[in-house]
């Protein structure tokens, strides 16, 4: 236990010493701009163009070469050193958008990640502010992407911030969505356009049920916010057909292009690089059959059998094999044979349903196994179990009919994505009347108080003054005014020339600002006016009433 104890506190300070050594490394890092902005294209998953772009910054260490973020930003965020560095990638970001602007490359919305140290700044939204201006970059080309741990932080105080930025014209997507303890709310509160899929929920997502499950509640979710989606950490074909099949908007990740440089990037807009066609939510995929099946001369015959019907056949040995083919490939109906080594047709099928259930599954097999074949098909994991010896032009009919049967419920999910997408594009559309409506009540009740405090303030005023409207009705009086009518009925809403038949027609005989004149029972006033709405939208004129020493 001693023992233990004594390796514990080692390992302790020789991480400490590290950690030491790596922030002392930072402050050279930043004097000497030490970095490289790399960036990672995003696709969209109907027309499979780069969309958006996230940038990552590398530290191109003098001699260790190219350091992860990983490595050092969460150091970085303790010491504080992480808000010059946030504003470097922030900067060069500009500069490298200027430089493709130069070079008639236009690039897509750049994404830039805010750390919660750099939002805890002040002065982060004005810092940010002036880098667009002095690089003459539009809000609207940046993206801000914000870390639910920004969000527990002071919630009021960061709502202000982000309505700030969304007047600017930025956009702003919450990363890491689902991998914190209140992200529901979050979506509900703050003003975000993109949720960003964790790639902890991708990586397994066509292996794991649960994270399937996830995936597919957070798509829904957003899309009834009227939020679009963005799944991160994409690398395989299987991945993408399900984020797409499932009504994700867009995906980032290595099986559509690593981060790359900014000279790279501008290569990779200039050839209109773009997801494979068999994978866009929109277009008809290729047919894919996989077979399964432990007799090399079984899948021979099948594979002679249909070479002439266009369909992209793959073939596998074991169940094992048909897993791992099915992990990397787009498959649309699957034969398996029953009687296998190690994993049984069935067992096999009922895997795959698990994994990628939107596939059409067929048992074709001479060992009838009739319980397990009547369970499998009960319970959806089997579409159709045919027999051999087969009959050559009733397996080409059956698979036909199989391939018809999936292209059907393909049919229907992409109605029904048209249907979310309408949905989602008046959700989103809601939410900003939404927004506008809350604008213009807080404005209104802004403009309510500011009347008010100016009602009270010109009643406090010793000098007379009444307002008249375009019809020389009165619109007001303050106090002084009303001692000098001293009416038993009402003075608002009451034609001036009622009270006294002159001050209409001084009004119109004398211009605006000259003092004429005017005698009210037994007093006498020097009297003015001014036209009403020089610097607002009232109509009408403002009589001052001075009293005057003439008899």
């Amino acid at each position: 236990m001693r023992m233990s104890k004594c390796f514990d506190a080692q390992d302790m300070n020789e991480k400490m010493i590290e950690k030491t050594l790596i922030a002392d490394e930072l402050h050279t890092a930043i004097a000497e701009e030490q970095w490289v902005l790399c960036y990672q294209p995003k696709a969209e998953l109907t027309t499979g163009k780069v969309v958006g772009m996230e940038a990552l910054i590398r530290w191109a260490h003098p001699s260790k070469g190219l350091i992860s973020p990983a490595h050092f930003i969460s150091i970085a965020e303790e010491t504080g050193q992480i808000c010059a560095i946030g504003e470097w990638v922030i900067t060069q970001a500009c500069r490298d958008i200027l430089q493709w602007r130069s070079h008639e490359v236009q690039a897509p919305n750049v994404a830039i990640n805010v750390s919660a140290r750099q939002f805890q700044d002040g002065e982060f939204f004005e810092k940010l502010v002036r880098i667009l201006a002095n690089h003459d970059v539009s809000p609207n080309r940046i993206s801000l992407e914000i870390t639910e741990s920004i969000l527990m932080t002071n919630d009021e105080f960061i709502g202000d911030i982000l309505k700030n930025f969304k007047k600017l014209g930025i956009t702003l997507a919450l990363d890491d969505f689902g991998t914190g303890y209140s992200a529901l709310s979050y979506l509900k509160y703050f003003p975000f356009d993109y949720v960003k899929i964790d790639q902890s929920f991708v990586r397994d997502i066509n292996t794991n049920s649960g994270d399937a499950a996830i995936a597919k509640a957070v798509i829904s979710m957003a899309h009834s916010l009227g939020l679009r989606v963005i799944a991160e950490g994409v690398e395989t074909d299987a991945q993408c057909e399900f984020l797409c099949n499932h009504l994700c908007d867009e995906i980032q990740g290595h099986f559509f292009s690593r981060p790359i440089s900014a000279g790279e990037i501008e290569n990779f807009l200039r050839a209109d690089t773009r997801l494979p066609e068999h994978l866009l939510r929109m277009e008809k995929p290729q047919r894919t059959l996989l077979i399964v099946d432990d007799e090399p001369n079984i899948l021979a015959s099948i594979r002679r059998l249909l070479r002439r019907e266009g369909y992209q056949i793959l073939v596998a040995n074991s169940g094992m094999e048909g897993l791992s083919i099915l992990e990397t490939n787009s498959v649309d109906v699957i034969i398996s044979d029953q009687r296998m080594p190690n994993m049984t047709g069935v067992e096999f099928l009922r895997k795959a349903k698990l994994s990628h259930p939107d596939t059409v599954r067929i048992v074709l097999s001479g060992y009838t196994e009739l319980q397990s074949i009547t369970d499998a098909i009960n319970e959806g994991a089997i579409y159709k179990f045919l027999t051999k010896p087969w009959d050559d032009e009733q397996l080409r009919l059956n698979i036909q009919e199989a391939f018809h049967y999936k292209e059907m419920a393909d049919e229907n999910r992409r109605l029904t994505f048209q249907i979310q997408a309408t949905n989602t594009e008046l959700a989103k559309a809601n939410r900003q009347l939404a927004d506008i409506v809350e604008q213009k009540q807080q404005q209104i009740k802004r403009d309510e108080i500011s009347l008010e405090i100016v009602r009270e303030v010109l009643q406090y005023i010793p000098l007379a003054l009444i307002a008249i409207d375009d019809d020389n009705m009165i619109a007001f009086v303050n106090s002084a005014a009303e001692k000098i009518f001293q009416s038993a009925q009402p003075i608002l809403g009451t034609d001036i020339s009622h009270f006294d038949s002159t001050i209409g027609t001084s009004v119109t005989e004398f211009v605006e600002g000259e003092i004429f004149p005017l005698r009210l029972g037994n007093q006498a006033f020097s009297v003015s006016w001014r036209n009403m709405g020089a610097g607002s939208r009232s109509r009408g004129k403002l009589l001052t009433f001075t009293p005057s020493a003439a008899s």
